[in-house]
């Protein structure tokens, strides 16, 4: 059993790798679009169901439309990097929700959502393309998947110390020790990656479709402002730390922005 377990995890990390084409590098992804696409879309509508959805309103006018220029420019990027029809099956979709937590996020296949709760954060139609940005890139970069391939791998290693140790004490520190290690060595960073790739990738998008990427820095420190500085050690979060982004911006700005020129893109809102 713990040999069929070890040979299926190697099998399924060795088979399931995709190319992010924004950074060249490859992914673990168990799960097609084919796959996840239809849970998520179907998810997504259930959640429009259940929430008050804003419509007809300036506020909810202006997230489709910058959704809509954000999408539009991830595609004019993929086309000219050799990714044609990258995004032929992506649905996307832009939805203000009626919520005072300041979020927002999107799931597999571009189906978004932003909380009303963000609104006084991201302040103007740039800053809620700098949050854009960021969302579309999780979905661009297929992160949604990615996050539920590497819970199938902790569980897998889960299963596989505990078919091996036949020991109920050892059994139960070995649960306890693995708990605690993969998810602070592993799933953590894991997510804390995910989440700077999207800031860059993100900010890259937002320039091409002419937003100033300089604004996503000053976004930020809003939002740490509004934090008032409370936060967990970045080591015990899903998330960089308010100051690790901040300055992360801060440095890829004028490379979003010479990205954004080889479109035409010099001015920005």
């Amino acid at each position: 059993m713990k040999r069929f377990i070890i040979t299926v995890a190697i099998f399924l990390a060795v088979a399931a790798c995709k190319t992010n084409p924004f950074t060249g590098k490859s992914t673990l992804n168990f799960y097609p679009n084919s796959q996840i696409f239809p849970m998520a879309f179907a998810q997504y509508d259930q959640f429009l169901t259940d929430n008050k959805v804003v419509t007809g309103t300036s506020d909810a006018q202006m997230i489709t439309k910058v959704g809509q220029r954000i999408s539009t420019a991830a595609e004019r990027w993929l086309d000219a990097n050799g990714y044609p029809g990258y995004l032929k099956d992506y649905k996307w979709e832009y939805n203000l929700v009626n919520d005072e937590t300041v979020n927002a996020w999107c799931m597999p296949g571009g189906k978004i959502v932003f909380y009303t709760g963000i609104l006084p954060i991201t302040q103007t139609e740039t800053g809620v393309a700098v949050v854009m940005g960021h969302e579309v890139a999780h979905a661009l970069a297929d992160h949604g998947a990615q996050r539920m391939s590497a819970g199938m791998l902790q569980q897998i290693g889960a299963v596989a110390g505990n078919v091996a140790i036949k020991d109920p004490q050892k059994r139960n520190t070995f649960n306890q020790a693995y708990g605690l290690g993969s998810t602070l060595g592993v799933m953590l960073p894991f997510s804390r990656n995910h989440e700077t790739e999207a800031d860059r990738i993100g900010l890259q998008i937002m320039a091409i479709a002419g937003y100033n990427p300089d604004e996503a820095a000053n976004l930020w420190r809003r939002m740490k402002a509004k934090s008032g500085g409370q936060a967990p050690p970045e080591f015990m979060s899903t998330h960089p730390s308010n100051d690790t982004r901040i300055n992360n911006l801060m440095a890829w700005a004028p490379a979003a922005k010479q990205e954004a020129a080889k479109y035409g893109v010099t001015s920005f809102k």
